[in-house]
């Protein structure tokens, strides 16, 4: 299975921990680069920590959260390499994947609850990119 990184900030730590515990016990691995709590922290420094293992080759999928997904999706689509969509629902995410060959999706805590932002992981993660007309233009993404 693939490496998933996740990372949040103060606002979706809860959120990040169990998306976390979800993925270990459906037997992913996983790389949470942080927080380790609710302390308040900067969404960049974690933005940028999942962006760089993603290009790095860490993981091969990222999920980002913060409270409104706006803030940490922006840092981590700074990094080279890095590919993150803001989504809201399933059908964003599975669009991100197969159109977009997103990376990483972002998640707003206080935007959607649990059951959408589970709903999304799971579309996300499996969904395949479907190439084709799309990847002339995934391509000028850089």
């Amino acid at each position: 299975m693939p490496t998933i990184a996740l990372a949040s900030d103060h606002a979706g730590f809860a959120l990040k921990a169990a998306l976390v515990a979800d993925l270990v016990a459906a037997g992913h691995q996983v790389l949470d680069l942080g927080p380790d709590g609710e302390a308040s922290v900067d969404y960049p420094d974690y933005g940028r920590a999942l962006g760089e293992a993603l290009a790095q080759g860490r993981a091969s999928h990222g999920i980002a959260i913060c409270g409104s997904g706006i803030g940490i999706s922006i840092a981590v689509n700074r990094i080279a390499g890095a590919r993150c969509a803001l989504v809201t629902s399933g059908l964003m995410a599975r669009l991100a994947r197969q159109h977009n060959d997103a990376n990483c999706i972002a998640l707003g805590s206080r935007i959607i609850g649990s059951e959408t932002a589970r709903d999304c992981v799971a579309e996300f993660l499996n969904t395949p990119f479907d190439g084709g007309r799309h990847a002339a233009r995934v391509a000028k993404l850089g």
